[in-house]
């Protein structure tokens, strides 16, 4: 039961990790931000629900350096 419950995760994730290479989440050595890459993370992890309407987002901000 163990082996087949990582199994139908490992699908899960492969799905979910197709999902966002198609929506063109992987590639271009731009400068990320912290969204861009809790978006890639949500979408990889909502796996077949991408294919159902599920399109996660994330808002986030990092906080600047202070100038001294």
């Amino acid at each position: 039961m163990k082996s087949i419950i990582s199994l139908l995760l490992v699908v899960w994730l492969v799905i979910g990790a197709f999902a966002a290479y198609q929506r063109g989440y992987f590639g271009d050595a731009k400068d990320v931000k912290c969204a861009e890459i809790a978006d890639t993370a949500l979408t990889v992890v909502a796996g077949p629900l991408n294919y159902v309407g599920v399109n996660p987002k994330v808002k986030c901000k990092t906080p600047k350096p202070s100038k001294k």
